[in-house]
Parts: C-alpha cells; structure tokens; sequence
C-alpha cells in the first residue's frame, strides 16, 4: 500500500513575545493511503476571457499534468473538473465513470460566505485589462493528460462526492484556478467540501488568484495569490505542495 506524507500548512493567531496576536504558519505532517485520496483539477480550461489567467494557466498546465501522473501511478484518484464544458466528453469512458452517480450524492448546503477576502476582486480580476464574464473555454486545457481507463470527469459536487463514499475516499486534494473563485466556490469546492464534512487541502504551488493589481490592497499579482492562500489556510482549510504527490525520490530531489 502506498502512504502519501502530506505536509499540511494552516495558519493560526498565537502571541509573539511582546505579547501581541500574530498569524503564524503551522506544519503538520499526515499519512494517508493512497488509494483513499483524490485530487480534483478545477477549471484548468482551454482558454479563458482574461489573456492573463489563459497565459498563466497554460505555463502551469505542463506542470499539473506531471504531478497528476505521479499521482495516480501512485493510487491517487484523478477528478478532472472543467466546469461548464462537460458536453466536450459525454460518451468518454471518464465521464461515465462519474455521471453513474448522477443523484446518489448528497444535496449542496446553503453557501458561507466566511471572512472577507483579502483582495478585491469585485471587477473580475483580470490584470490584462479584459472585460469580465464572457465564457472562452470548451474542454480542459489538452497539456493535462486524462486517462479514460482510470480517471473521472465531473463538473457536480454531489456527483463527486457520491463517487468518494462509493471509494472510501477519506481525503480531497484540489489544484487549479482561480483561488479566491471557482477553488472556494464551486459545488465541489474548498468551501462545499468543508460543509460536507470532506478532508481538503489546496496545492497551493498550483494555483493562481483572480486578482488585478490595479485594485486593494494594490500588490503584486502574485503577492495577491499569496494573501488568498494564506486566507485559506487560516479560515478553510490545510495547504500543501505538489512535491508531496510526486513520491520520495522527487522530494528528496
């Protein structure tokens, strides 16, 4: 059996030695079987409205698929989640997989809004200029290899998490973007998962914020990624690094 080492980060307020609340980091290393983990790649689209987030999630795409191969040699299951393009693979293998348990999962809860983000992102977030909202994207971006003899396709939290009570799955992993939106957001996102009970960490080495520069709290782009992980890792959920799915010989490397 193969045991993943997750290194989990959070973020917690604890006093400094003048006696003054800080947010400091926190590691905590958890095994966890493979077989009972599943990674979902979220809205790793072929394109998108905002030439800067397309840019960037294509040079990460390359990337991602090197650790979604890792990972699933490994025994992790693979979820690919490019919402609103399902129709690109009704008939796939990988679809079918997961639209058998179309209505066996549970209903989605009322949303928490949670603590404000620490960014504003209230004009779409685009940092090339680009007017929001106009959908670009048809599949996933093609750099990400899915292998219809083991992988699922879903765009449907309940589907997706009748698909873990169907295989034990015990701990959620997500990568992909956007980070202050579709990660926290989506029915099988960070925020949806903790209604549900469901174990979820962010690789956060994988991801990328919409966020405008041009907006508060007036940072760099990515220094405003940076911020919404760490808002993740102090009000939703654990952080960890795709090293940790990549296998010994790659973190020791």
């Amino acid at each position: 059996m193969t045991v993943l080492t997750l290194h989990m980060r959070t973020q917690a307020l604890a006093a400094d030695e003048r006696g003054r609340a800080v947010w400091q980091p926190r590691v905590e290393a958890r095994a966890v079987p493979a077989e009972a983990a599943a990674l979902i790649i979220c809205d790793m689209w072929d394109a998108h409205w905002s030439r800067g987030a397309m840019e960037r999630t294509a040079a990460m795409a390359p990337r991602v698929d090197e650790v979604v191969r890792a990972a699933r040699r490994r025994g992790v299951h693979i979820i690919h989640a490019p919402s609103e393009t399902l129709a690109f693979y009704a008939g796939s293998p990988a679809r079918g997989r997961m639209a058998q348990h179309a209505g066996a999962g549970p209903a989605a809860s009322e949303a928490q809004a949670g603590p404000a983000l620490p960014i504003d992102d209230s004009d779409g977030g685009s940092d090339t200029g680009e007017t929001p909202w106009r959908r670009a994207w048809t599949r996933q971006h093609p750099a990400i290899e899915i292998d219809e003899a083991r992988d699922g396709i879903s765009d449907d939290g309940a589907e997706i998490c009748a698909y873990f009570a169907a295989h034990a799955i015990r701990q959620a992993l997500i990568l992909g973007v956007h980070t202050n939106m579709c990660i926290l957001n989506r029915s099988f996102g960070i925020k949806a998962l903790v209604r549900r009970g469901t174990p979820v960490a962010l690789v956060r080495d994988l991801t990328d914020a919409m966020y405008n520069p041009a907006r508060p709290p007036y940072v760099s782009h990515d220094e405003g990624t940076r911020l919404v992980v760490e808002y993740i890792e102090k009000f939703w959920c654990p952080t960890i690094v795709s090293r940790d799915l990549l296998g010994p010989r790659a973190a020791d490397g």
